[in-house]
């Protein structure tokens, strides 16, 4: 398999995100298949992911069949940018306020 899977995620993320300049994917391929590493700008991070991480699972399913059309496994890993942090399961349960029940005094 050429380089089809490469510049068929490189096209799309470049669409999806604020600065297509920033994007560039390396492709590796070994005995597991063709790894696809996506690095994008620190502030594109939120659109790559998406919400509950709803983008980047479509990403990975259309990624999946341009694999299997080209009898490849097609796996790819989101670099996660110097400089952002990803917040804690538990950072984000607070946020939605499931833990204040208490202060309701029912």
């Amino acid at each position: 398999m050429s380089d089809k899977d490469k510049d068929f995620l490189e096209t799309l993320v470049k669409f999806l995100v604020d600065k297509p300049e920033k994007v560039s994917v390396a492709r590796s391929v070994d005995e597991m298949g063709v790894l696809l590493t996506l690095n994008v700008d620190p502030s594109d991070m939120g659109q790559i992911i998406g919400r509950r991480g709803n983008t980047a699972r479509a990403i990975r399913a259309l990624l999946r069949v341009v694999g299997a059309r080209n009898n490849a496994r097609v796996n790819l890993k989101i670099n996660q940018p110097e400089g952002t942090e990803r917040p804690s399961r538990s950072h984000m349960d607070e946020s939605r306020g499931d833990d204040n029940v208490e202060d309701l005094k029912l």
